[in-house]
């Protein structure tokens, strides 16, 4: 039981901190790209949120080893 409630609080407090860290992406895009460019609208937390996590997935860094 303790050992479940330890994963539990890992997934929750790293859920937490994705949320936190998209943040800054709102800002930025808000802050910047809205003035910027005509025909950007500004984006909420969740969309920010989204927009790191799709990042994150597209443009992975990778190491290859060469043997």
């Amino acid at each position: 039981m303790d050992k479940l409630i330890v994963v539990i609080v890992g997934i929750a407090t790293l859920v937490f901190l994705s949320f936190v860290l998209s943040w800054p992406v709102m800002a930025l895009w808000n802050g910047c790209l809205v003035d910027a460019a005509s025909g950007i609208k500004e984006i909420t937390w969740l969309q920010g949120w989204g927009i790191s996590i799709l990042c994150g997935l597209l443009f992975k860094p990778s190491s290859v080893k060469a043997s």
